[in-house]
């Protein structure tokens, strides 16, 4: 039974303003990535600064594309549809203004620290802790607001669309606070809970399901919602978005070790992540096609509408992505694309077919919605779409060919056994025209992104904004008894509660089933007794190398592929890892692999690795990394160096008792052997307090642990 109808006013300006920031930073976030695909195979567009190299502005444009385009976008629908789902007004509107301005600020936080090398240093998590700290605050506030708004509902039916919602919201909340255990040294600066084996496991469990719960979950539920809103008929199938909801959230949350196959993780934990990223393929596909069968019979509308054109594209890439991603899982595929730039290509399948196109059709269909008005031009929402998807194919498609050419180079030996490319430059070199390419690809997509802003002003202009929206309905009747033969799932949608609490038992089982073995079994990560503690040097040493986002480029991993142990040395142990914290194995080589820099297979000189830094192409002519000088003006952060060493002693790192007293002299000594060396290989100027000796001690301690157990 329903009760008297009831008179209220949707909040449109929430909606607004969330969705005037997903297009402000979708062209900042597009604008940087465009910057980032010209960096990779041009040094001179790092600047030679400090704050514009590829390492800074990479973690940047991903960061501004996943948490400020797309997270404004998700706000953007969710305030608007979970209203007009539950006739009701969002339950504060302090909340919601709350919710705006503080994600906006994290935004420009993000920024600020990324460009100025505080970071983490773990991909898609660099946010430093208080700003972790915030975002788990405004999040809350978020969810605060959802649920206050579901539980005042008139609509006692919860639509698929919220059960993404609810979902998106409880996991995001695991994935971050759980993944950003970390230990504050200071203000900006914190060393990750965990180490090696363990913080890959982590971070990548974390990595792969934020790509789940924040790319993919909450606009499932977008698409649940605005797909049958566009094409004017409901979803095409009941009983299959079930299916599609709890299945996708169950298995997906198991995925995540398929990101570190052939590594040092046990194998039993990379069977699984093979397993269930195989058995996604079902559910995945199973959203797609609910999604594209609404429209089905309908083609004359799509051909006519630039929003369906969009929803279609979109839920395409969604559908080949989710493909594509099984794919790589299995073994003998991942041995081929890691590492390469066929991961790249994967992913803005789907970031920008995805992504990004759903978020256009929805803006395409909202705007004129609240502002009472027509698309100031279909032609040009046209362009854009043409535009763009012509875009996604020049960037993704050269890419896949450099993965294939990569790894073709890479693992290609001579008749007499000796590999064909030793130098690993050859192999990057090979591929800059498909970095061309990909860098057109990128600028195309942002012209698209550029006419739909353009578009939307015009259509704000000729419009009249209606804030408050009035709508009503009639009161939910809180007595309900089902009538007999009811479908067995209708009674979990009523309960808000209850589904939140079935999906955070789906999500939790997953991530403990591979996380507790690896983290209270020590078979899982035997020790070596050769591997040791960094010096202080080498520790400040890591820290700038993180702070540079070296990771970004380098990884620091050697499978067990003949290729990769005739080209860096023998293959990585999980015991070389323990005093990690964060692990460095990183996800794609532009350039070689460090993990064995200082061994006497791979070792150079002091003198070097100064000029390398210093200019990349005086000691490997064609070299498209960036030059590095203000390592030889910086001066080593050394007074930090005491509680460096007391939080990595409470981090289980073994140092000796009161050693942080001794640090600093234990610093300076090390330093000063490496800058005489330098002296003696003709670097004259050789300062013992800059940065690149810091720098230069880590590079030179990679591998050497290993190697000295290997020589007993």
């Amino acid at each position: 039974m329903s009760g008297q109808v009831e008179k209220f006013y949707y909040d449109n300006k929430i909606v607004k303003m969330f969705a005037y920031a997903t297009g402000l930073w979708g062209v900042v976030g597009m604008l940087v990535g465009v910057l980032v695909a010209f960096q990779i195979y041009i040094p001179f567009m790092n600047f030679d600064m400090e704050f514009t190299t590829f390492g800074r502005t990479r973690p940047l444009h991903t960061n501004a594309v996943i948490f400020a385009f797309v997270g404004n976008g998700i706000f953007t629908g969710v305030y608007y549809s979970l209203q007009r789902l539950l006739k009701t007004r969002m339950w504060s509107d302090k909340l919601s203004l709350i919710n705006f301005w503080g994600w906006q600020l994290i935004i420009v936080a993000a920024a600020v620290t990324l460009l100025a090398g505080f970071t983490t240093g773990k991909e898609y998590a660099e946010l430093e802790w208080p700003i972790d700290i915030a975002i788990a605050g405004i999040w809350v506030v978020f969810g605060w607001n959802m649920f206050a708004t579901i539980l005042k509902r008139r609509e006692r039916h919860l639509y698929v669309a919220i059960w993404f919602y609810i979902a998106t919201f409880v996991t995001v909340a695991v994935l971050h606070i759980v993944n950003s255990f970390e230990l504050p040294v200071s203000f900006l600066k914190s060393y990750s809970w965990y180490a090696g084996v363990q913080d890959a496991l982590v971070q990548w469990w974390y990595g792969h399901n934020a790509v789940a719960f924040f790319l993919t979950t909450p606009y499932l539920g977008l698409m649940y919602y605005f797909v049958p809103k566009a094409i004017k008929r409901p979803i095409y199938s009941y009983k299959l978005s079930i299916v599609h909801f709890w299945a996708l959230i169950f298995l997906y949350i198991w995925a995540g070790p398929h990101h570190l196959l052939y590594t040092s993780l046990p194998e039993w934990a990379q069977t699984l992540g093979v397993v269930f990223s195989v058995m996604l393929i079902a559910p995945s596909w199973g959203g797609m096609i609910n999604g594209l069968l609404t429209m089905r019979g309908a083609w004359d509308k799509v051909r006519d509408s630039s929003v369906l054109k969009f929803f279609v594209v979109a839920i395409t890439a969604y559908g080949m992505s989710t493909f594509e991603g099984p794919m790589l899982s299995l073994k003998s595929v991942n041995a081929i694309s890691h590492f390469t730039d066929w991961t790249i290509g994967h992913v803005h399948i789907g970031a920008l077919g995805w992504n990004g196109f759903l978020t256009f059709g929805m803006m395409y269909w909202l705007i004129p919605k609240m502002f009472k008005t027509k698309l100031y031009s279909e032609k040009l929402a046209n362009v854009h779409f043409w535009i763009g998807t012509i875009g996604i194919l020049v960037y993704a498609m050269p890419l896949y060919w450099a993965g294939f050419t990569q790894y073709l180079m890479w693992q290609d030996f001579t008749p007499d056994g000796f590999l064909k490319y030793p130098n690993f430059l050859e192999t990057v070199t090979q591929i800059i025209p498909m970095y061309v390419t990909r860098s057109i690809g990128g600028t195309l997509y942002l012209v698209g992104a550029l006419i739909l802003v353009y578009n939307l002003i015009k259509t704000v202009k000729q419009g009249e904004f209606e804030a408050n929206e009035e709508a009503e309905a009639p009161a939910l009747v809180k007595e309900y008894n089902p009538g007999l033969g009811e479908y067995w799932h209708r009674p979990i949608e009523r309960k808000p509660v209850q589904l939140l609490i079935l999906a955070l038992v789906m999500i939790l089982i997953g991530g403990a089933v591979e996380m507790v073995p690896t983290f209270l079994v020590e078979s899982n990560v035997p020790t070596i007794e050769a591997v040791k503690p960094y010096t202080p040097l080498e520790l400040q040493g890591r820290d700038i190398y993180i702070k540079e986002g070296c990771y970004n480029c380098h990884s620091q991993m050697i499978r067990p592929f003949r290729h990769e142990i005739e080209r860096y040395g023998d293959y990585s142990k999980s015991g070389e890892f323990v005093y990690d914290h964060p692990f460095q194995w990183g996800s794609k080589r532009t350039g070689p692999d460090l993990a064995r820099e200082g061994s006497k297979k791979l070792r150079k000189s002091h003198s070097w690795h100064y000029n390398h830094m210093e200019d990349p192409r005086s000691m490997s002519p064609g070299s498209v990394m960036p030059k590095y000088p203000w390592l030889m003006e910086k001066d080593i952060d050394i007074e930090s160096t005491p509680a460096k060493i007391r939080a990595m002693q409470t981090l289980g790192v073994p140092y000796e008792e009161e050693f942080d007293a001794k640090a600093i002299d234990n610093l300076k000594a090390q330093a000063s052997e490496i800058a005489n060396e330098l002296k003696e290989q003709g670097i004259s100027d050789a300062d013992a307090n800059k940065e690149i000796i810091a720098l230069i001690a880590y590079l030179q301690r990679l591998g050497t642990d290993v190697e000295k157990a290997e020589t007993k």
